[in-house]
């Protein structure tokens, strides 16, 4: 007798233990998430870009004065004098005072240097540069050469811009999307898809002002002495960089 309740009771204790389990083996499986969903779909990841090309309407040129003095006060005050020569033939050429900005100012001692002797203190240099922004690019030779007669002697360089860039960004844009649009049709018919949707569309790039064009000054000086300095300004690149994401179905 006492056999027998205790193999019944082992019995009912496997059966408690055993009982979990099963019931946890039974519970459906949770629903998937919006991004198993998604990482299910045939997606398509594709770059393209557009691009155009204007003519710049506006110029910036950076030029500038360097003397020398035996004192610095005598070095800035030679530069300060050479400078206002340059300021007014800038405005006599049709330069406003607010596209004349002040973007360097410099002075600096000069020494002389010998073998086994310290330096020699013989001077100093003064500079002053300024970068002039032109909206009328056929005042662009004239300014250039007005300042050169005035006592300019550095060009640093010159860049062609646009003064609104908004229409060349966005004929860019059109073409950006379109180049999109063939190369997603293209991989969809070549991997037996069609396109379902558009899911996102990011965009990079933009127009960026060009960087300054290194000028020589003595080729300048020769020009202008003869028939005026010619400056062409070219065409400008403008390009929209673009990335989308495409759903495809069979």
């Amino acid at each position: 007798m006492k056999t027998f309740l205790r193999a019944g009771a082992l019995a009912l204790a496997l059966s408690a233990a055993t009982a979990p389990a099963v019931l946890a083996q039974a519970a459906p499986p949770p629903a998937p998430t919006g991004a198993d969903t998604l990482f299910k779909a045939t997606t398509l990841n594709l770059s393209a870009y557009g691009e155009t090309r204007v003519a710049p309407d506006m110029a910036t040129i950076t030029l500038g004065v360097m003397t020398e003095g035996k004192t610095a006060a005598e070095a800035m005050q030679a530069n300060a004098a050479r400078m206002a020569a340059v300021m007014a033939s800038l405005r006599k050429a049709g330069i406003a005072d607010r596209d004349i900005q002040t973007s360097n100012l410099n002075l600096n001692p000069q020494y002389r240097y010998q073998e086994n002797q310290p330096p020699l203190l013989v001077g100093y240099q003064a500079s002053n540069n300024v970068s002039v922004t032109v909206h009328d690019l056929k005042r662009l030779g004239a300014a250039v050469d007005a300042s050169v007669s005035a006592g300019a002697n550095q060009v640093n360089g010159i860049a062609f811009g646009l003064d609104d860039p908004t229409a060349a960004e966005n004929a860019a844009r059109e073409a950006a999307v379109k180049a999109l649009a063939a190369k997603a049709d293209l991989y969809a018919r070549a991997t037996g898809h069609r396109i379902s949707r558009l899911v996102s569309l990011s965009e990079g790039g933009g127009y960026t002002p060009q960087p300054p064009m290194p000028m020589e000054l003595f080729a300048m000086a020769a020009q202008a002495k003869d028939a005026g300095t010619s400056i062409s300004g070219g065409e400008l690149k403008v390009r929209i960089d673009i990335s989308g994401l495409y759903e495809l179905t069979r």
